[in-house]
């Protein structure tokens, strides 16, 4: 296939996509290694927090929805990632068929971008609890709650659909495309096309500001106005406990969005391979991390985990 074929209306697409990230770093195979049990450490402690959730009657509030949200795509973001990662690099299977790509791709940015609006949810739920306490059980139902985490799925699903669409509209010049990352990269898989890709240079450009940048605003304004609520709370105890609420939280917005933001400003900078190292770290800690930190720092969560554990239901006694 050449360009020509592409300018007369026709699509060419590659039989397979070659991804090329991790090229030429000394002992790479432990690296994989450590992947392989952040990935295996990922699936255990987001599930346990979820059955917990689950299991226990009250952490069935709407705050909990959402954090049940948030492992549910920190499992799905994992799974999309950790594995094709293993297989096409630990077993070189560097050649990715055209289809399989673009899931790839399509799974990978659904759940980010499920992850990264559940982070706003959550800022959205500690507001209203600090900011309008009294009016929080109206504003914040279960029904409310459902219906924000179901537009979160939406969300992401038609943007990353549109996006999906537009890079299956495009032309390639060649039987087998290099994509220069650790997965079906949606950037350089648009950069490689050699039809017209200005769609998917606008859609890389747009879709950020609303998967990021639209979430750490919000977030920002809510612990400024959480800030200014704290105060003029008189009581220490009260300024601490209220506190307390935000301090998994603040954790977990830190860890997902300040890395990959450095990472994306410093890519002009940094090398290829300290890019992608990053990237994958991005992709693989947060979601590994997420269910230690709220189990850890959330009070009512500790509480259940001991009362289960005293009721023997995770662990019962043999008979």
């Amino acid at each position: 296939m050449n360009e020509d074929f592409a300018k007369n209306g026709n699509i060419s697409i590659p039989s397979y996509f070659y991804i090329s990230g991790f090229s030429g770093i000394p002992h790479i195979r432990y690296y994989y290694m450590f992947l392989f049990f952040v990935y295996i450490i990922t699936l255990l402690g987001n599930s346990c927090l979820m059955f917990v959730i689950i299991i226990d009657r009250t952490l069935h509030t709407p705050k909990y929805i959402a954090v049940f949200n948030l492992s549910l795509s920190d499992i799905c973001e994992s799974t999309a990632v950790i594995p094709q990662l293993l297989a096409t690099f630990l077993f070189g299977n560097q050649l990715i068929p055209y289809g399989l790509c673009l899931c790839n791709m399509f799974s990978v940015f659904v759940s980010m971008t499920t992850q990264s609006l559940t982070l706003a949810v959550l800022s959205f739920d500690r507001f209203i609890a600090i900011c309008l306490p009294l009016r929080y059980h109206m504003i914040v139902t279960h029904r409310s709650m459902l219906i924000i985490i179901s537009a979160t799925w939406v969300v992401a699903l038609l943007m990353v659909t549109v996006a999906t669409i537009f890079i299956s509209r495009l032309s390639f010049c060649r039987v087998i495309v290099i994509i220069n990352s650790f997965y079906c990269d949606h950037g350089p898989i648009y950069r490689s096309a050699c039809s017209n890709n200005f769609p998917s240079t606008v859609i890389a450009n747009l879709f950020p500001a609303i998967i990021i940048g639209f979430p750490v605003f919000f977030i920002i304004f809510s612990y400024t106005c959480i800030a200014a609520t704290l105060f003029r709370i008189t009581t220490p105890q009260d300024r601490q406990r209220a506190t307390k609420t935000c301090t998994a939280h603040l954790i977990l917005v830190a860890i997902f969005y300040v890395p990959i933001t450095f990472t994306y400003a410093l890519s002009g900078i940094i090398d290829t391979n300290t890019r992608i190292i990053n990237l994958s770290l991005t992709s693989a800690l947060p979601p590994m991390l997420n269910p230690i930190i709220y189990t850890i720092k959330t009070e009512e969560f500790m509480v259940s985990m001991k009362r289960l554990l005293k009721q023997r239901i995770i662990f019962p006694s043999p008979k």
